[in-house]
């Protein structure tokens, strides 16, 4: 999807949305952690370093906001990011499909991620990362199963973008909107971001804001 997609307004809505300051305000390892349900809440997951937190960093305009790493699982909590003039939380999930994390942890994070996933009355929508270079995995395909069965409205957002040949990047993008064509809880539209080159990311902030609006 393009600028053209959107509407100057709701770009511009986008934008002031992100402009203001975003925080990180705690990491949760328990639903009873999180914050009250008094807002609209957007989830980002994906498999462990698909670019969640680059991702969130470069949303919200910020180098420091979300830590980022090179090393697998880092992430283990939901980790909570709201700004005071923004009727809006982002939640940071913990990165899936690290085989080698700890048994117990890769299961603690499991069951507070379906609970929360399940559960959550204000989440209107999860954002599922996918690594352009390599597109939609298993794993992928399991976390869209939850979230079609719980009945969780969630869309594609591939990462990366400008990583793999065009060619290739193409091929992604067809192969993950024929992916999700026929899933009932899907954005029929996937998104294509670059954290590091900007792209695709006043689309995003187009679409958040829309849910926020609504």
């Amino acid at each position: 999807m393009s600028d053209d997609t959107y509407s100057a307004e709701i770009l511009e809505a986008g934008r002031l949305l992100f402009a203001r300051p975003f925080v990180f305000i705690k990491g949760c390892v328990a639903i009873a952690d999180l914050p009250a349900a008094d807002r609209v809440e957007i989830a980002f997951a994906g498999r462990s370093n698909v670019g969640k937190s680059s991702l969130i960093n470069a949303l919200c305009g910020t180098s420091g906001l979300a830590r980022t790493s090179n090393t697998p699982g880092r992430t283990q909590e939901l980790n909570i990011f709201e700004s005071q003039s923004a009727p809006l939380r982002i939640v940071d999930m913990p990165g899936y499909g690290f085989a080698q994390a700890p048994e117990d942890k890769v299961k603690a994070w499991t069951r507070l991620i379906h609970a929360y996933l399940t559960g959550r009355p204000t989440l209107r929508r999860v954002y599922v990362l996918v690594d352009a270079r390599h597109g939609i995995k298993a794993n992928d395909q399991s976390v869209m199963n939850e979230l079609d069965r719980a009945a969780v409205s969630y869309q594609v957002v591939l990462t990366k973008a400008d990583k793999p040949l065009g060619k290739d990047l193409d091929a992604v993008i067809a192969a993950t909107r024929a992916a999700i064509a026929k899933r009932p809880a899907a954005h029929p539209e996937a998104m294509v971001t670059s954290s590091e080159k900007g792209s695709g990311l006043a689309e995003l902030r187009a679409e958040i804001a829309m849910l926020v609006e609504a």
